[in-house]
């Protein structure tokens, strides 16, 4: 099989100051979404969809969480030569920096790579949420002996100065790119697209950050140490010289790059008909497997509600939330639009005796919390009201923060009886 030739490439991005403070204590790959699963376990997801099961995830910042959940989680047959192995910035005698940009980061790890036999390297971003058949991706590339390719997506003007944007000809061909246009520039820059696309208005074609490349070009690429960034430095270089494919995708594709973002894309997953879907035998998105109890529920009223394993629920409602795995929510309380990441192990019965501990892990009684994240291991105290909305400043304590009006507890915070937020 063609999957045979590719080695997938997973960016764990930077430092993820935007996504802070769910990245203050872990990188970005390692952020829990939909109440049960990692970042890294998309693009994971979608290689071993498409039976691609060799991959490296590169990452610099906290990746000691990372490290652990892709250990216990990716086992393959000692028969096999698949792997999932994470590789951290390190020091070297001819390195002594940090990666200084996505280019960079693959230049700096290319040894390690070089020790496999593979004909393309799939390049793929670890904050992306999606499911996509990168099969059909790689068939495209071969079919038009491209030397590059780039997935794309269509979007409307509104994203379009977000993103590098593309033009390409009749046969797919890039012909230019752009980083970030400014609007005034977008009419020169549409492109044609499917009529559904046209309804919506989204004619331009974007790169998703996903890129092959042959693998004697990526070598005399990364030869190049004046370059450290793929989007804004070598596809443009590129285009002109070696030929690059454009491979639009039409389905759902969200890049989450803020809190913002992050928060409607896992509100996102309790619609009717979530645009993301979970339930697809044939896209299943994989993580560690959990030897948890079922959930069990006490007196609550549930509406567009995700509930992972594991939870002991006496709340009066909750609405629109995603509920995570190990979740504690006591009786009377109201949880609206908000995800709460769950915890990472139980209190016993008889640590909670012992220990006297007077906020339990989770939600107490009596509170209200909307517009919220709460992230792992949070304690939140009886009558606490958190109303998150854009009637609140953004701030930061070393309890909570406040983004776009979403309301952020802290990994591990202690939100005391009675606060009000």
């Amino acid at each position: 099989m063609i999957n045979n030739k590719v080695l997938a490439i997973i960016l764990g991005g930077g430092q993820g100051s935007r996504l802070h403070p769910l990245t203050e204590e872990r990188s970005k790959p390692a952020v829990p979404i939909a109440g049960k699963y990692r970042l890294v376990d998309i693009p994971i997801s979608n290689c071993i969809n498409s039976d691609i099961k060799r991959m490296f995830v590169l990452t610099q910042f906290n990746s000691a969480s990372l490290n652990r959940h892709i250990k216990d989680t990716y086992h393959f047959s000692f028969f096999s030569s698949a792997f999932v192995d994470v590789l951290a910035a390190e020091q070297t005698p001819g390195n002594k920096g940090w990666f200084q940009g996505t280019a960079d980061a693959v230049r700096q790890s290319m040894h390690h790579f070089l020790r496999h036999d593979f004909d393309y390297a799939l390049i793929l971003s670890g904050d992306q949420l999606y499911q996509m058949d990168y099969d059909k991706m790689i068939e495209a590339h071969e079919k038009s002996n491209a030397k590059i390719s780039i997935a794309t997506i269509p979007v409307n003007a509104k994203d379009a100065t977000s993103f590098g944007i593309l033009k390409a000809n009749d046969e797919n061909v890039v012909t230019s790119f752009i980083e970030k246009p400014d609007a005034s520039l977008l009419p020169d820059w549409t492109s044609e697209v499917s009529d559904d696309m046209k309804k919506e208005e989204r004619n331009y074609l974007a790169s998703m950050g996903i890129y092959i490349f042959n693998r004697e070009l990526l070598v005399e690429l990364m030869n190049d140490q004046s370059t450290n960034d793929f989007g804004k430095e070598i596809i443009p270089q590129s285009i002109e010289e070696h030929k690059t494919l454009s491979f639009q995708y039409e389905g759902y594709w969200t890049d989450i790059g803020n809190i913002d973002s992050f928060f409607e894309a896992n509100l996102g997953l309790t619609d009717d008909i979530p645009k993301f879907d979970l339930y697809d035998k044939s896209k299943r998105i994989y993580t560690r497997a959990r030897m948890l109890p079922t959930t069990k529920l006490a007196g609550t009223s549930l509406n567009k509600t995700v509930i992972a394993e594991g939870c002991i629920v006496s709340a009066a409602k909750i609405e629109q939330s995603v509920i995570g795995i190990r979740s504690r929510i006591g009786k009377e309380s109201t949880v609206i639009k908000t995800y709460m990441m769950g915890s990472d192990y139980y209190e016993t019965l008889l640590e909670i005796e012992e220990k006297k501990i007077d906020v339990l892990m989770g939600i107490g009684e009596r509170c209200f919390i909307k517009n919220a994240i709460l992230d792992k291991n949070c304690r939140i105290g009886d009558d606490v009201r958190i109303n998150g909305g854009s009637h609140l400043e953004d701030t930061e304590t070393d309890t909570y923060a406040i983004k776009d009006g979403i309301v952020v507890v802290k990994k591990g915070a202690i939100i005391p009886n009675g606060f009000i937020i």
